[in-house]
């Protein structure tokens, strides 16, 4: 189960370890609580830190790509810290890096975020 808190004003969300797509529970698990934070972030603009996630997996893309488009609807963003190297790749590779801000820490990103 990921954890969610409040950072200068900015909705962050811890994310567990492991999306690889084949956890379907978990996955929709997490999915159920990100949209959740999604539709209640104010304002609306959500942080993943995914500082102890190791792997993430196409359907764990999908929620995040569901979320993002639910914040932008709402004038919002999202944004992404912590991301080790194989996210990191995986993000690269389908081209969402470039759609969303990475940030090497959380703090950096809540300095570029806050309200």
């Amino acid at each position: 189960m990921a954890n969610l808190l409040k950072q200068e004003g900015i909705t962050v969300i811890e994310v567990d370890a492991q999306y690889d797509s084949l956890d379907v529970a978990k996955l929709n698990e997490f999915g159920s609580q990100l949209l959740a934070a999604v539709a209640e972030a104010e304002p609306p603009t959500v942080l993943l830190d995914m500082g102890k996630t190791t792997f993430i997996g196409s359907s764990f893309l999908g929620l995040l790509i569901r979320a993002w488009k639910r914040l932008r609807d709402r004038r919002g963003s999202l944004a992404l810290c912590n991301v080790n190297d194989v996210c990191g790749d995986v993000l690269r590779a389908s081209k969402l890096d470039m759609i969303w801000q990475v940030f090497p820490d959380r703090d950096a990103a809540v300095g570029r975020l806050r309200p």
